[in-house]
């Protein structure tokens, strides 16, 4: 079959209410973030009022993305087959109400109970929204809602640290995960009212187009969209069958942008974890540090996000691997950094991990919108899931734990050396990644 001319794709405008949407759900995402880095702020609190070791704290982290990669697939199956609306309203009550819970935990294993509980309510937020905003926009703009929806990690991240640094030393460490369950309650109200929940596919090409790796590919989802014109589009609601969710296992493009995320994940979750603890060992100011980290991940985090997307958006017109390209260089580029950081000399440390922060967040929006693109609307919300699951499984769930036992038995810094090996991972996978996309994808 001959190959189509290299011509931009129909436009499809976006949905009435996405900017609503796209507002609300990063304010939900901004606050998960919150609550997801408080506890780096806190953990030496923590470890001192329980008396545990450096992998004990790390198990709190492992229990959270535990149970997070656990209720991916089974939320991705509602996602699917469920309206969206309800679930997040019900993701943002849950998260909330468990944060206020907190405050009656006096054991470290209640502790690991309520991080576990944690994971199920971020999981199901972290599917239903990407896949909820990608039927607001089409494919041209998801780069750009994506790096804009991914722009509360850096931020939430910093008032994380800092909420958590400030309040906890004032009131003790319960308190911070007080004041971030407010925002949450007020934020599922604003969406249960003044959110709209999308069709299905609703802001999708009439004709899919899918990587040329898979054959079955075409087959089963572009047969469908064949036999649909645009009121038919419209109108119809794209159901999922056995073999779309199937044909995720062959879905090249989709497996590299996963596998290649799931090795960032493990050195963004290793790094976020620890990196409090490691500047307090280093000799900065346990009363300073917070405020440190956070400055640093908010600056370098926003202006890594803002200009990956950008630098993605641009290079798509010319590159149709670009989504990949960013992000593989992206991380590529975090590791001389990372060395610096870890084991130069102590001057080096700060000016070193704000350069590697920067560098990681480059590819957060590109790599997202890059999986989001690779699957049609039928089965969004699974292959998020599945996403969800792979990279927590071989990312953050165990890179904690494992960067604390290797602290252990010899020091933080070598622990936190393991995460520069998955970004060299990373870079190989992304890499190959770009070689599987079809030209037709560049929107």
């Amino acid at each position: 079959m001959p190959a189509s001319p290299p011509t931009q794709p129909r436009l499809v405008p976006s949905v009435a209410g996405a900017a609503t949407a796209l507002v609300l759900l990063t304010a939900l995402n901004f606050v998960n973030y919150i609550d997801r880095y408080i506890l780096p702020g806190v953990q030496e609190q923590v470890k001192r009022e329980f008396h545990v070791s450096d992998a004990a704290l790390g198990s709190l982290t492992f229990w959270f993305f535990l149970t997070y990669m656990c209720a991916a697939p089974l939320t991705g199956w509602l996602g699917d087959r469920l309206p969206r609306k309800p679930l997040i309203v019900g993701c943002a009550l849950l998260i909330s109400l468990i944060n206020l819970l907190t405050g009656m935990v006096h054991a470290f294993d209640s502790l690991l109970l309520r991080h576990a509980v944690l994971g199920i309510g971020e999981a199901s937020f972290g599917i239903y929204a990407p896949a909820l905003l990608a039927d607001f926009y089409p494919e041209a703009d998801r780069n750009r809602i994506l790096t804009i929806f991914y722009t509360a990690i850096p931020v939430g991240a910093a008032l994380g640290y800092l909420i958590g640094e400030i309040v906890g030393a004032r009131f003790g460490w319960r308190m911070p995960f007080y004041v971030s369950a407010v925002p949450g309650f007020l934020i599922a109200a604003l969406i249960f009212f003044l959110m709209r929940e999308p069709r299905r596919g609703a802001s999708d090409q009439p004709q899919l187009r899918v990587p040329h790796s898979s054959q079955s590919h075409r087959e089963g989802w572009g047969n469908r969209a064949a036999n649909s014109d645009g009121a038919n589009m419209t109108s119809s609601k794209p159901r999922a069958t056995k073999a779309h969710v199937l044909s995720l296992a062959t879905n090249a493009p989709y497996l590299y942008a996963t596998l290649g995320m799931a090795m960032v994940t493990f050195s963004l979750g290793g790094i976020s974890a620890w990196m409090p603890s490691f500047l307090q060992r280093s000799g900065f100011s346990p009363n300073t540090d917070g405020l440190t980290l956070g400055g640093i991940t908010a600056g370098t985090g926003l202006l890594g996000t803002a200009f990956g997307g950008w630098l993605a958006q641009r290079w798509l017109r010319t590159n149709h691997g670009a989504l990949y390209l960013v992000s593989a260089w992206s991380a590529l580029l975090t590791v001389p950094f990372g060395v610096l950081c870890f084991f130069g000399p102590r001057a080096t440390m700060l000016p070193a991990l704000g350069v590697a922060m920067f560098c990681i967040f480059l590819g957060t929006g590109p790599l997202n919108a890059a999986i989001v693109n690779a699957v049609p609307a039928s089965v969004r919300a699974t292959a998020i899931a599945m996403e969800l699951f792979l990279i927590h499984a071989l990312g953050d769930t165990p890179s904690p734990r494992l960067i604390g036992m290797v602290s252990d038995h010899s020091t933080l810094a070598t622990g936190l050396g393991l995460t520069l090996v998955t970004m060299l991972i990373a870079t190989v996978l992304l890499f190959l990644g770009a070689r599987t996309t079809n030209p037709l994808e560049a929107g």
